[in-house]
């Protein structure tokens, strides 16, 4: 992934200075495809985390059972169990 510099920049190349693709990817040492992704994109590249399970996740259908059952129950021992 680019920085938003390098997005930047490959951008002012291209329209301001109108340096073709294969140019600006000798210039800045970066994959033709990767200038023309940045070409084309009209927002900035920004990191995106992949979503992470919860560690309750394998369990929450047996913990929402037993509230079910005793809606009043502490979670200390909704953790024993």
């Amino acid at each position: 992934m680019i920085s938003v510099e390098d997005w930047a920049e490959i951008r002012r190349l291209h329209r301001a200075e109108q340096m073709p693709v294969r140019a600006i990817a000798r210039k800045l040492g970066i994959a033709r495809n990767t200038v023309r992704r940045a070409i084309a994109d009209d927002a900035p590249p920004k990191y995106q985390r992949a979503p992470k399970g919860s560690i309750v996740d394998a369990v929450e259908p047996q913990i929402r059972e037993l509230l079910e059952q005793w809606p009043e129950m502490p979670t200390t021992v909704i953790a024993e169990r």
